[in-house]
């Protein structure tokens, strides 16, 4: 299962998010939660880079996959836009597929 979980501020500006495990939805390279979890996660990194401009710190492990943790995100408008964005992408996910992934939010 693909656990997801962010991190929100009072003010519900998303902070930091981290997704680990695997969905196993499917045969290698036919999972389609996995498929459309990456490409959100990805997109979203890329836009808050290239788009916005922004450096969130991340970590992953390429070896193993299954591990994605970005931290320092930018509060400001246009990065909460893209992250917010991703975050229902993944909920509409969960609803549709909730064996398979989990999303919290933790309020901080």
């Amino acid at each position: 299962m693909i656990r997801v979980s962010f991190n929100i501020t009072t003010d519900h500006k998303i902070a930091s998010f981290k997704m680990t495990g695997h969905a196993d939805s499917g045969e290698y390279g036919q999972d389609i939660v996995c498929a459309a979890v990456s490409v959100l996660a990805i997109s979203t990194v890329n836009g808050l880079e290239r788009v916005v401009h922004s450096k969130p710190a991340i970590k992953k492990n390429e070896d193993e996959g299954g591990y994605l943790e970005v931290t320092h995100l930018d509060l400001r408008h246009d990065s909460q836009i893209l992250l917010e964005t991703f975050l229902n992408g993944l909920l509409d996910i969960q609803d549709r597929y909730h064996e398979y992934i989990r999303v919290k939010m933790y309020e901080i």
